[in-house]
C-alpha cells in the first residue's frame, strides 16, 4: 500500500465493519489485510471514511439496541450481535437504497453504501431508520452446509 492509503502519517484504523467483511456479507475499496499473528485484521486507509463508518456503525447500534436487545453503551457486544449489527445494518442500508429508486442494490462496496447514503439523505442521522430497523433485525446469518460424506 502507499502511504496515501495507510491514512494520516501512515496511521491506520481497524475497520468499523470488519466482522462483516470477514463473513464476506460486504467489500470495502478501503480496506487492507494484513497478519496479527494466526489472525488477518481488517484497517481502514482513510480517516474520512473510517469517521463515516464510525459514525453509521454507532447510529445503527443506537436505533437497533431495543429491538436487538443489545448491551447498554459502553459494555461490549457478543461476536453474534455485532455481526447481526453490521451484516444486517449494511443489508437494511442497501435494500433501502435500491428500493429508493437507486442502484444500490450492485453496490457492495462499504465506502460507496456510506456515500450514497449521504448523498440521497444529506446526513446519516436523516436516514429512514422507522425502515432500516426491521430490516436489520430480520438478517439471520447464512446456514452452514453440511460437509460432503
Amino acid at each position: 500500500m502507499s502511504d496515501e492509503a495507510n491514512g494520516c502519517c501512515g496511521v491506520t484504523h481497524g475497520c468499523v465493519f470488519a466482522k462483516a467483511l470477514q463473513a464476506r456479507s460486504a467489500s470495502c475499496e478501503c480496506a487492507g489485510r494484513r497478519q496479527a499473528g494466526e489472525a488477518t485484521a481488517i484497517d481502514c486507509g482513510s480517516p474520512v471514511a473510517h469517521h463515516n463508518c464510525e459514525t453509521l456503525a454507532a447510529l445503527f447500534a443506537e436505533r437497533a439496541r431495543f429491538v436487538l436487545r443489545l448491551p447498554a453503551t459502553g459494555r461490549p457486544l457478543l461476536h453474534q450481535q455485532a455481526l447481526r449489527l453490521q451484516c444486517g445494518g449494511l443489508v437494511a442500508l442497501r435494500e433501502h437504497l435500491a428500493g429508493a429508486g437507486g442502484a444500490a442494490a450492485a453496490i457492495d462496496d462499504v465506502h460507496h453504501l456510506v456515500r450514497a447514503a449521504q448523498e440521497r439523505h444529506g446526513s446519516l442521522t436523516e436516514l429512514p431508520w422507522a425502515d432500516l430497523v426491521p430490516r436489520l433485525q430480520a438478517w439471520t446469518p447464512r446456514r452452514r452446509q453440511a460437509p460432503a460424506p
